[in-house]
């Protein structure tokens, strides 16, 4: 059986993922480290340890690295709408999308992350963090699941029972519902 044929940059990818999943697996057995390597750390473990420092995320406002007095939102998945760039399965523009919604429409746009409230109830906060969503997108396509710090309490303008779609899933959200990517209906 013969392997496709890689461009340069999915090569890339898939060494990255693969990195990626050994680090999974050090954490799995715990050793791993991002803080500096213990003194009986075995070659091995250093040299896993100082990939994950590397491979640790895609950083993006919000991610929890340096807001670490906020917890994270555990999203099931998430959207994003702008101006201009709709969604494939959504059949309106983006003031229509608003208007349903019940949001004023603005320039920059809105993300919407589906989540559960307190008593596992399915929500859709509507917040003003566009750029934080598009750093969740980037860390998911690359299989992690990494969840935001909760909003600023200006940042959210809007929380609705039930999840709004067409969404990303983040991986969480793929295994916890059984979707596998499956649309929303």
């Amino acid at each position: 059986m013969t392997t496709p044929e890689l461009s340069e940059l999915d090569y890339l990818r898939e060494i990255e993922r693969l990195a990626y999943r050994v680090t999974v697996e050090a954490s799995n057995e715990d050793w791993l480290s991002f803080a500096p390597d213990p003194d009986d750390a075995t070659s091995l473990q250093r040299s896993v340890n100082a990939l994950a420092r590397v491979l640790r995320s895609y950083h993006f406002e919000g991610d929890g690295c340096t807001e670490q007095d906020r917890p994270l939102v555990r999203l099931v998945g998430a959207t994003g709408l702008k101006p201009g760039v709709m969604l494939a399965g959504m059949d309106e523009d983006y003031e229509e999308a608003c208007a349903r919604i019940g949001v004023d429409a603005r320039p920059e746009g809105w993300a919407l992350w589906n989540t559960w409230d307190d008593g596992g109830l399915q929500v859709t906060m509507v917040v003003s963090a566009v750029d934080s969503t598009q750093g969740l997108f980037e860390n998911w396509s690359r299989g992690r699941a990494l969840d935001p710090v909760t909003p600023l309490p200006s940042q959210v303008v809007l929380v609705r029972r039930g999840w709004i779609g067409p969404m990303t899933f983040s991986p969480r959200g793929v295994s916890k519902t059984g979707r596998g990517g499956q649309p929303l209906s």
